[in-house]
């Protein structure tokens, strides 16, 4: 097991050197730069010659990048040319967002998709079925910022039992200790902050999950299905055992490793995609940052915040693999 956590570790390195260097000349060959975000359109040449002076965007690409790499094995990824603030300290401020909004969308989506898939398996070609099959369809078409503005607009709007914006409400005067404001608040056992907090995050975690919960009621019903058919739950109900053994000791745990596998890729994907949520509920995640630096043509920002979310992905799915283990013991990892 500890052999196999550090080759994975390890394999990280040339990933983020390929990911980096990737980026790095993408990022340098898209139209525009920082200095048409600055000055805009009436800037001078002269203007716009000075500020890529300033930030070293006139030296030789190779240069660019290998000062670059030096910043980042000292951790140093560098200051965004739109706030000056320090890539990490935005970082550290804006992901524990994400981080509390990807949680709850993965929550709402595996609390209903598993039971569902599961059920709609056992129930093949009835009601239950039909409708979880249907409903899983009409998730992944509907656009996620249309279901993000057309739950804004009922719940928020016009019901008025959801906050429609922000991560807590600035009346409370939370206490920050880590920036994730529901631990935050169950640390300082403020639990109305913490009751707020997780308030703000029922409709963007709803809309965040329908794409995830269609895909993961799919792969649980099509995954129940296969294992249904096996000669070994057979067998198991030949020889007498109960229903819920059968159920979960057979059937549910051998269906799971392809489950878990689309929980890890799809968590990696919420971590990195939520921008459309975010936007509409003016939740102050990475997103929605992201979103702006690509407009403002924030390398730093742009550069250090993919590489960020690409280790994080890799760590998401080393957990996956090594979750395998305990919901299969015949698949060791070595």
């Amino acid at each position: 097991m500890f052999r196999f956590i550090v080759r994975r570790l390890l394999q990280l390195i040339p990933t983020l050197f390929g990911l980096s260097l990737l980026l790095f000349i993408w990022l340098r060959r898209l139209p525009g730069g920082p200095e048409t975000a600055i000055l805009g359109e009436r800037g001078t040449p002269e203007m716009r010659a000075a500020i890529r002076r300033n930030m070293g965007l006139d030296e030789p690409i190779l240069v660019q990048y290998g000062r670059f790499v030096r910043r980042l094995i000292r951790l140093d990824l560098g200051t965004s040319t739109s706030t000056k603030r320090s890539v990490v300290t935005e970082f550290l401020e804006r992901f524990p967002g994400t981080v509390e909004l990807t949680v709850m969308a993965m929550v709402i989506a595996i609390g209903i998709g598993i039971p569902l898939g599961y059920l709609a398996a056992r129930r093949r070609g009835r009601l239950l079925d039909h409708l979880s099959v249907g409903g899983s369809l009409i998730g992944i078409c509907i656009p996620v910022f249309f279901l993000a503005y057309v739950l804004k607009a009922i719940f928020s709007e016009n019901l008025h039992w959801f906050p429609s914006s922000g991560r807590q409400d600035p009346t409370i005067g939370a206490t920050r200790v880590t920036n994730f404001f529901v631990l935050d608040g169950l640390m300082t056992r403020e639990w109305d902050a913490a009751a707020d907090a997780l308030w703000h995050l029922v409709l963007p975690g709803i809309a965040l999950a329908s794409i995830p919960l269609a895909i993961i009621v799919r792969i649980t019903r099509a995954s129940v299905l296969e294992v249904l058919n096996e000669d070994f739950v057979r067998t198991a109900e030949a020889k007498g055992l109960t229903e819920r053994t059968v159920r979960g000791r057979h059937v549910l745990r051998n269906s799971l490793l392809p489950v878990v596998t689309s929980i890890g890729l799809l968590t990696g994907g919420l971590l990195s995609g939520a921008v459309l949520t975010e936007t509409v509920f003016a939740f102050s995640g990475i997103g929605a940052f992201v979103a702006e630096a690509i407009s403002q043509r924030d390398y730093p920002v742009l550069m250090g915040f993919i590489m960020i979310i690409a280790v994080v992905y890799v760590l998401v799915n080393l957990l996956v693999d090594l979750s395998y283990s305990v919901i299969d013991p015949r698949v060791r990892v070595r």
